[in-house]
């Protein structure tokens, strides 16, 4: 019973509303962030849109390890990708200024795609080597004065829960600035809207964990890639290890 009165609300108000706040927040983005796009004021908009989709979606979003983030540190995020739902929570309740390090198809989506170039995110062509190599030079530009970069190491949501292989871009950014790898782990958000299964979100928590960060010093990329799998498989529920 409790699903059928979910189902009606997610149709007739928290979807409809979501699609409104995007748009808003989109055009806002648009008009403000090409002035100041590394600034906490751009930064505060997307992040209050996100908790605000999270709210009409009844997905309560649980913290562990908030004291492992320096704030005026710059980062290289990785996590785990579980769902549509991963965005909502990270932009909502990651602390630092930071930047997407995302696919380029997504500029193809209307509002959502133009807000996130216009606040100097960090499109890659995966498809093309030296498209993404340039991408990755853009990221690494960026990565000062406190000034983060998130990268979903797997590339792309997981289709079953489990957690996919990394791929090397992060971990060649991070080596090749001396910069931490902080390591972030969700759980819940595949629970929350599984890929491939439409609009069809269920209520419910996420958690996100907060590693302390990996020192690059003395490390290989490969080893980087390993020791943050690791960390970031190491508290995820059973079942959701690499298949």
């Amino acid at each position: 019973m409790k699903k059928f009165f979910y189902n009606i609300y997610l149709w007739l108000v928290a979807i409809p509303l979501s699609a409104i706040l995007t748009i808003l927040t989109s055009i806002l983005i648009i008009l403000i962030a090409p002035f100041a796009p590394k600034s906490h004021l751009a930064h505060l908009i997307p992040k209050t849109w996100a908790k605000l989709i999270c709210l009409l979606l009844l997905i309560r979003v649980k913290i562990f390890g908030i004291e492992n983030i320096d704030t005026n540190q710059s980062y290289v995020y990785i996590s785990n990708h579980q769902s549509i739902i991963d965005i909502f929570v990270i932009y909502g309740w990651l602390p630092s200024v930071f930047k997407w390090l995302m696919k380029a198809e997504l500029l193809k989506i209307p509002f959502v795609g133009w807000a996130c170039k216009a606040a100097g995110h960090i499109f890659i062509e995966r498809s093309v080597g030296i498209e993404a190599n340039k991408s990755i030079a853009a990221a690494e530009s960026i990565l000062q004065n406190g000034i983060s970069v998130l990268i979903f190491p797997e590339g792309s949501r997981t289709h079953n829960g489990k957690m996919q292989r990394f791929k090397r871009g992060a971990f060649r950014i991070a080596a090749d600035l001396h910069l931490p790898v902080l390591p972030i782990t969700l759980c819940g958000s595949f629970e929350r809207l599984p890929r491939n299964h439409g609009p069809k979100f269920t209520y419910g928590t996420v958690e996100m964990y907060f590693h302390p960060p990996i020192s690059t010093d003395n490390k290989t990329e490969n080893e980087l890639l390993e020791k943050a799998w690791n960390v970031v498989a190491s508290c995820t529920p059973a079942g959701l290890t690499a298949q």
